[in-house]
């Protein structure tokens, strides 16, 4: 699952028993090269499925970590795109990839990008975006959360602006990644039980019909769009599919 470059063992342990900010802080200089980086066949699986939903002039990344999502979102707004996150390496990390991609580039290209460090709870910014994007962050909210979060992005929004991520088809009960993902997510519940300050960060919290009805009362309008290119499980569903939520 880890590279050679990726965190040791050791590192991954201090980071675990840290505070998921301090966590973060202490993986920034090696996320990319650990699993958890959202992988570019979805990146690019969810650029396909943008591009025919409209021109977009300033784009917001939520939970931005290392940039990936800034990525996408420069490829599809016109204006600006901002990335937010909360922990202070992860966004080192992200401005210096992007100024050696400028740096490269040899000239200005695509619209310029702001990096701001705030809570995803206390989203900092006006009605000003077109398009929010998140990937892989939700883990990092407890349920009784995203209320409060899907009512920060709804405020960062325009009227008719979007707030898109990707989510997977569950496993099947009883297989391999099943079991997996529940026995992470009981180890993680053990560890906070007992070990503070808490790491937050659980894989099976985030059911689609619920997160759907919390969207919906924060003030969206939510339609779901097949991620073909991810491929199909054996029933011939989308192993993916990409949440659209419209700001009403």
């Amino acid at each position: 699952m880890f590279t050679p470059q990726g965190p040791t063992l050791r590192e991954l342990a201090v980071q675990a028993l840290s505070s998921t900010m301090r966590g973060y802080d202490l993986l920034a200089p090696k996320f990319d090269r650990t699993p958890y980086r959202t992988p570019d066949r979805v990146l690019d699986a969810v650029t396909r499925a943008l591009r025919p939903l409209g021109a977009f002039g300033r784009g917001l990344d939520v939970c931005c970590g290392t940039g990936a999502g800034v990525g996408v979102l420069s490829g599809l707004c016109r204006e600006r795109v901002t990335g937010v996150d909360f922990s202070a390496g992860m966004l080192a990390v992200a401005q210096a990839a992007q100024a050696t991609r400028r740096a490269q580039a040899g000239a200005h290209n695509g619209p310029a990008v702001d990096w701001v460090r705030a809570d995803a709870l206390a989203l900092p910014f006006a009605p000003v975006f077109d398009l929010a994007l998140s990937l892989g962050a939700f883990g990092h909210f407890l349920p009784k959360e995203r209320p409060e979060l899907f009512g920060q992005v709804h405020a960062s929004l325009r009227p008719g602006g979007l707030f898109v991520f990707p989510v997977g088809a569950p496993p099947p009960v009883g297989s391999r990644a099943y079991w997996s993902l529940l026995g992470f997510d009981a180890a993680m519940r053990v560890r906070n039980a007992l070990w503070r300050p808490p790491f937050v960060m659980y894989y099976r919290t985030f059911r689609l019909p619920d997160v759907t009805e919390d969207l919906v009362r924060t003030g969206f309008s939510v339609r779901l769009l097949p991620l073909t290119d991810l491929g199909q499980g054996p029933d011939g569903s989308p192993r993916a599919r990409l949440v659209v939520a419209t700001r009403r």
